[in-house]
């Protein structure tokens, strides 16, 4: 079942345009990595999908509803998280106090025990229970990225957009990471992840989306998109094309 739908997606700044009548699926349960040198319009496509910037032209369409230029808060509700490059959290709250704002804020329903209980599981499935009651200013960069996963999941999205989440990780960090994603997709929560680290989205994706200069430039499995002329153009060159 398809559960977003992205069609002829269009943005402007002043006179450049960002990203550029970008259109693809996202099935249940799948996770779709998008890759593309910076300023090709990945940031820029979520920001569109979550309501963070207005759309030029181009409808965006999950679970059967236009969800086009909704508010953020809207579409939080109505299932959609994200997270973001650079780090947001409040950092004079406690860490249990951020993952509880998205719980409040998301798709569940006002029943506090509930909620209670679904940030609990949500720190412990992140690592985070025993820093529960630190100041989120107190986190170090890798706990802070984990924080980010967190308030996005106590939303209770269907649909999870991951901005660069493995971006300043180490190695085992990101082997981690990129364990808990795949048991985030395993629980019933489809993902889009931006990411630079090609190892990383071939491991966990089911198909990928190369941007360039804003237009989507291919779409596939791995092994597809890691032939792909074009592709191996703007990474390694024309020569190694």
């Amino acid at each position: 079942m398809v559960l977003l739908e992205v069609k002829g997606l269009t943005k402007f700044f002043g006179g450049i345009q960002a990203v550029n009548d970008i259109s693809f699926q996202l099935e249940e349960g799948q996770i779709l990595g998008m890759i593309g040198p910076n300023g090709s319009g990945k940031t820029t496509v979520f920001n569109m999908i979550s309501g963070h910037l207005s759309t030029d032209a181009g409808s965006v369409i999950f679970r059967g509803e236009n969800i086009t230029n909704w508010p953020a808060y809207k579409i939080c509700k109505k299932g959609i998280a994200r997270t973001f490059q650079i780090v947001k959290p409040f950092r004079r709250l406690t860490v249990y106090e951020n993952v509880m704002v998205g719980a409040v804020y998301g798709r569940q329903h006002d029943n506090k025990v509930d909620l209670k209980s679904r940030v609990e599981e949500i720190l412990e499935f992140l690592g985070l229970a025993d820093k529960a009651d630190l100041p989120a200013g107190n986190l170090t960069g890798a706990a802070l990225k984990r924080l980010e996963v967190a308030k996005a999941l106590a939303t209770d999205p269907y649909l999870l957009l991951l901005d660069e989440v493995l971006a300043g990780l180490n190695s085992a960090e990101v082997a981690e990471a990129l364990k808990i994603i795949k048991e985030i997709r395993r629980r019933g929560t489809s993902i889009i992840m931006t990411e630079h680290i090609l190892k990383a989205i071939i491991e966990v994706a089911d198909e990928i989306m190369v941007l360039a200069g804003g237009k989507k430039i291919a779409q596939g499995t791995a092994s597809e998109i890691m032939d792909n002329k074009q592709v191996i153009e703007i990474y390694l060159g024309e020569a190694y094309a």
